[in-house]
């Protein structure tokens, strides 16, 4: 299991177009891919998932790969982040 967390940058918090693109990325991989915050936890491959954790600019969220091929996973859903959020 690989966690690492990430403070959201952009004016808009995690809306729709970023959701999209952490969700296309996430189905890339077989392992489970969550995100969490504070009590909430969302299933990064689905877009309601992301959505219902109702993210804004200077939240933080913990990101948790587990499972085959966690480490690439992890790494590429880093990339999203700091590319689209």
């Amino acid at each position: 299991m690989i966690q690492f967390q990430y403070t959201i940058t952009d004016p808009e918090g995690i809306h729709a177009r970023p959701a999209g693109f952490l969700v296309a990325e996430a189905k890339q991989h077989p392992c489970s891919i969550t995100l969490r915050k504070d009590d909430k936890v969302g299933d990064a491959k689905r877009i309601f998932g992301i959505m219902s954790l109702i993210a804004k600019q200077g939240d933080t969220v913990t990101v948790t790969c587990d499972g085959e091929g966690e480490a690439e996973a992890a790494e590429k859903m880093k990339e999203v982040l700091k590319n689209h959020l």
